[in-house]
């Protein structure tokens, strides 16, 4: 399973916090940190909202520990909105009003704009799962679709020809999807090519390792249990470090589209 925050009475010495919170720029919020939110419809879920319009992001997303008999039977989503749930651990029953889906650790659900997503623990134990929504937009002759897959039945990509950094993608490369889903993951001693500059937002989830990221030209430290916001155009790169397991995270990026003024 993934970190939470199970922290009760005082903290053994002084109080301090890796976060790191430049609203509309970007964000580096430690599990250690993380707080449980009340959100209708969650039962019997500890659920804390990391990215957020408040934080400057065009999405949300949630990071979710649902216990035994855990559910959202009220819908998650809406009307206009997308949405996608991966599981990081344990098993996940997703229905989109019509038929159910069970997965397991390392598999997703997609469900386009208007269809709601109905969740619901799949065992006795705890399942983590990773939760997203974003208002979608239209692009006349062009629509998505439900999609569902497990990460652990593909076949990863080498990133820009590194095969030391391997690359998952969720959904397919069509003008009907408005954003993508992925795993990044880097080898011990494995980074970026470059610093990249780019119109692309992200929210990304730490699924394991540890590693140096760099955020606006700032590095700071990150591991298993994070969450890293990047707005438009800030700077942003990579590299693991670490002996015993990849840096590696999932995230969302915006695509397919041109524009607005």
């Amino acid at each position: 399973m993934g970190y939470k925050n199970n922290q009760t009475g005082y903290l053994d010495g002084l109080l301090s916090s890796r976060a790191v919170i430049k609203k509309n720029n970007y964000a580096l919020i430690p599990h250690d940190g993380l707080v449980n939110n009340v959100i209708p419809g969650f039962e019997n879920c500890d659920c804390s909202i990391l990215g957020s319009k408040q934080l400057g992001a065009n999405f949300v997303d949630y990071i979710i520990t649902m216990h035994k008999d855990g559910k959202n039977q009220r819908g998650f989503g809406g009307e206009g909105v997308e949405t996608i749930v991966y599981v990081i651990d344990g098993a996940l029953k997703v229905n989109d009003g019509k038929e159910t889906h069970e997965l397991t650790k390392g598999g997703y659900v997609y469900l386009p704009a208007s269809t709601l997503m109905y969740l619901e623990n799949g065992q006795e134990d705890d399942t983590e799962i990773f939760l997203y929504k974003k208002r979608y937009q239209p692009l006349e002759g062009y629509e998505a679709h439900k999609v569902v897959g497990n990460v652990n039945d593909m076949e990863p990509i080498e990133y820009e020809g590194m095969k030391d950094v391997l690359l998952w993608d969720f959904l397919p490369k069509d003008l009907g999807f408005d954003m993508n889903f992925h795993i990044l993951s880097f080898e011990p001693g494995a980074s970026h090519g470059y610093i990249e500059t780019h119109y692309q937002e992200h929210g990304a989830y730490l699924l394991s390792g540890q590693g140096m990221y760099n955020l606006d030209n700032e590095w700071m430290p990150v591991e298993k249990g994070d969450y890293i916001f990047m707005s438009s155009y800030v700077q942003q790169a990579a590299y693991a470090v670490g002996r015993d397991e990849p840096l590696m995270y999932v995230y969302s990026k915006d695509c397919n589209r041109d524009p607005e003024i």
